[in-house]
């Protein structure tokens, strides 16, 4: 496979990843960083990094916006809850 190919098929996946993460607002960033070690803070954190290493200034709330496709803010007012005890509990021990 070629480097051009292997790029559009690692940006294909990814976008696919975006778009799964936005349409499954019921999965809360805490349940995810108990199972997986990451999150959509993550997902967009990691993104800002590659944009930034290519000399593209984006910022923290931009990179957001763009993985959970609208303001960070209007998300969590929208679709976040509160943290349960054992959602603290799993957490806590899993990045202890």
């Amino acid at each position: 496979m070629g480097k051009t190919s292997q790029t559009e098929l690692e940006a294909a996946a990814f976008r696919r990843l975006v778009t799964h993460l936005r349409e499954r607002t019921d999965v809360q960033n805490i349940d995810m960083m108990n199972l997986a070690g990451f999150c959509r803070n993550c997902l967009s954190r990691w993104y800002q990094e590659a944009a930034n290493e290519q000399g593209l200034d984006i910022g923290k709330e931009e990179a957001r916006e763009i993985v959970y496709g609208m303001p960070y803010g209007e998300w969590k007012d929208k679709y976040q809850t509160e943290a349960t005890e054992d959602q603290k509990a799993k957490f806590k021990e899993s990045h202890s």
